[in-house]
């Protein structure tokens, strides 16, 4: 193997660190079961299930930036945005908005989104340079990625896909900080729109403390030499990626180890995981990640004070542990939490069911579905994914 080759081997494996937030080791079966198999179970995998096959009517919109945001929304029908309307007096249906977190796409939703279609109005959006957005026009202008600059992207969204009407805003991890930075730049827009909010496995700051699971020496370490890596692989795009590919099945048991609490879940589901995150270039990858160390939105939660609001975590999660997840309700004294046990960053693919419930929680407490709604259950992925107690 060629030292550029090596080079690109270990550095395609370093940034699968940085997007599934750590990595260490691979699963006995990785290390027995030959190559060819392995792709193709891949392969198999992906064509097993629906993950991320859900589509609705799709829109654009501008960022202050000029980069095109890709949204789309899940109207309800006919009858059912007719009863409302009569019931509401005329007034224009909630809208439920859902944030997706880094290395992601609004697919991630999956499983809440088969739940509530016909249920409640709700959007997805792509981050900038994520899923079907277009990159960053700011980043190639060598502007760095801030998520102030994800909440007015968020305002946008809300702008053109729900320009009146209460909202409900729910956020993952970089989703829920999109939320936290619309609060503090748009307060009025919250105080006057927003019925109710869900933070799902996210924080409103202290990020560079993150541990990943490593011992603290490590952590040092590649905190030193973290912003030099970065550089480079923007620097080396096509080389790296084609690290990437070279170390996939390293990355691959990166990836489920640090997206999930537990081996129970779905491989298909897995595989999801897997695809979303493989889809995220390595340069946005970079790109993206310094602006997490800089978060810090704790002032702006007051802004949610007077609505309802859930606070999920999972007490697995190495990206976000747990703690983040406690000081956002400790802002928050009459929000809900809920730690999930045995769960892992991507609860909502882990505990679909068990999220879902939380959130119609959320929408019955806002009057924005009737209390006796019946979402129904898609596809619990784990083998307990009943809801804690506490």
């Amino acid at each position: 193997m060629s030292e550029n080759w090596r080079k690109a081997g270990w550095a395609g494996a370093a940034i699968g660190v940085v997007a599934a937030g750590a990595a260490a080791g691979v699963a006995v079966e990785r290390l027995t079961v030959g190559r060819g198999m392995r792709m193709k179970a891949r392969l198999a995998l992906d064509a097993s299930g629906p993950y991320g096959s859900l589509r609705g009517a799709e829109g654009t919109c501008r960022a202050e930036d000029g980069t095109l945001i890709h949204y789309e929304t899940d109207e309800l029908p006919e009858d059912g945005a007719k009863r409302r309307r009569l019931r509401r007096k005329a007034a224009p249906a909630a809208t439920v908005v859902f944030c997706h977190g880094y290395c992601l796409a609004q697919d991630s939703w999956h499983f809440q989104r088969a739940a509530l279609r016909g249920v409640v109005r709700s959007v997805y959006w792509d981050q900038r340079s994520h899923g079907r957005s277009a990159r960053g026009l700011a980043q190639a202008d060598g502007e760095p990625v801030s998520i102030d600059q994800l909440g007015r992207d968020l305002k946008a969204v809300i702008d053109a896909a729900a320009p009146e009407g209460p909202l409900i805003l729910v956020g993952h991890s970089m989703g829920g900080m999109t939320i936290m930075a619309l609060a503090d730049q748009f307060p009025e827009l919250v105080r006057g729109r927003v019925v109710g909010a869900v933070f799902v496995g996210t924080s409103s700051g202290r990020l560079g403390e993150v541990t990943y699971g490593l011992p603290a020496v490590s952590v040092g370490a590649v905190r030193r030499v973290l912003p030099s890596v970065l550089r480079a692989l923007c620097s080396q795009v096509e080389l790296v990626e084609k690290g990437r590919r070279a170390t996939a099945d390293l990355f691959a048991g990166m990836i489920k180890r640090y997206s999930f609490g537990t081996d129970e879940v779905d491989p298909a589901v897995a595989r999801f995981a897997e695809r979303l995150i493989e889809a995220t270039p390595i340069d946005v990858v970079a790109e993206f990640f310094p602006a997490f160390l800089l978060h810090d939105k704790t002032a702006a939660l007051r802004h949610f004070t007077d609505v309802p609001v859930t606070v999920i975590a999972g007490d697995r999660d190495m990206i976000t542990p747990p703690e983040h997840s406690e000081a956002i309700a400790a802002e928050l004294p009459d929000a809900e939490l809920v730690i999930l046990e045995n769960t892992g960053h991507l609860m909502m693919l882990e505990r679909p069911d068990t999220v879902t419930a939380l959130l119609s929680e959320v929408l019955a407490r806002t009057g924005t579905v009737p209390a006796a709604t019946n979402v129904g259950g898609h596809g619990s992925t784990a083998a307990s994914s009943a809801r804690p107690g506490g």
